[in-house]
């Protein structure tokens, strides 16, 4: 008899559980959820800038924004692990009710995230006050942030959240023996713990190249996508440490890695720029 790796990364195949017309709902109603949220995402990141700190959110209305960010970032590659949850829902609720568990299984999973926003509010906070204070800081910020980052992509934490984010049918058979109370809610909760372990290094680096830029966030979110659903994620995953590990030794000495750490120009100087657009007929 052939020995089987149980822990081989092999990602979730949800076809193989749901009929294709169930699968095709679900994908799409993942899919209508991820665009409105990347719509509200960049509609906002319109109006502000990507200078550091927390751009003078407070923290109930930064982890509102966050929120919408990690569903726009996050669901296309939690999909299969919530249409995979889905089957066993499917046997116990229909209608409203399976609508119901499906919102408290991304609740849940969004919880998480949101417990995890509150450190990254702290981190933006900390940044901003250094770069005020010295602006040249900021290099060595976007440094470490890509080393830090480097770094994680290789670790074991990485590794072993990793390997459940792409294989997560064990835990959900144990998911199923789980007490009734709040039973979808903790499970999406626990399943985004692992997602925070898998990717929190991928999010570091939007301190340096911008919490608002929107073109780096999506390039994040195709990378969270393809490491969890692509063959060959855990190779990419290698790949991308790597990148950073070079972005943080060019970092100290290229500013156009650093846009979310540079800060904006004073009020005077910006007038000083429309008057000069004016008598040059510039915008």
């Amino acid at each position: 008899m052939p020995h089987v790796r149980l822990d081989a990364p092999a990602p979730t195949r949800p076809g193989v559980l749901l009929p294709r017309r169930e699968l095709a709902v679900g994908w799409t109603l993942m899919a209508l959820i991820a665009v409105l949220a990347w719509a509200l995402t960049i509609g906002q990141a319109r109006h502000m800038g990507m200078e550091p700190g927390t751009m003078g959110l407070a923290l109930p209305l930064f982890l509102l924004l966050w929120v919408v960010m990690m569903a726009a970032m996050m669901l296309p590659s939690v999909a299969p692990v919530a249409i995979t949850w889905v089957r066993g829902i499917c046997r116990r609720a229909a209608g409203p009710a399976r609508a119901l568990h499906i919102a408290e299984f991304l609740s849940g999973y969004l919880l998480a995230w949101t417990a995890f926003g509150v450190l990254v509010y702290g981190a933006l906070a900390a940044t901003g006050r250094l770069v005020d204070g010295d602006p040249q800081a900021g290099r060595w910020i976007g440094a470490g942030a890509f080393l830090l980052a480097g770094l994680h992509q290789f670790g074991p934490l990485k590794r072993v959240c990793l390997r459940h984010c792409r294989n997560p049918m064990f835990q959900l058979l144990r998911y199923s023996r789980f007490r009734p109370f709040a039973k979808d809610l903790r499970v999406g909760a626990h399943h985004g713990l692992y997602c925070v372990g898998c990717c929190w290094g991928l999010m570091v680096v939007l301190i340096p190249l911008g919490f608002m830029n929107v073109a780096a966030m999506a390039a994040v979110a195709a990378v969270i996508f393809l490491e969890k659903l692509w063959r060959r994620g855990p190779w990419l995953a290698w790949g991308i440490g790597i990148v950073f590990l070079v972005l943080a030794g060019l970092a100290p000495f290229q500013d156009w890695l650093l846009p979310g750490l540079e800060n904006a120009p004073p009020m005077e100087e910006m007038g000083d720029m429309g008057d000069m657009g004016r008598m040059t007929g510039l915008p």
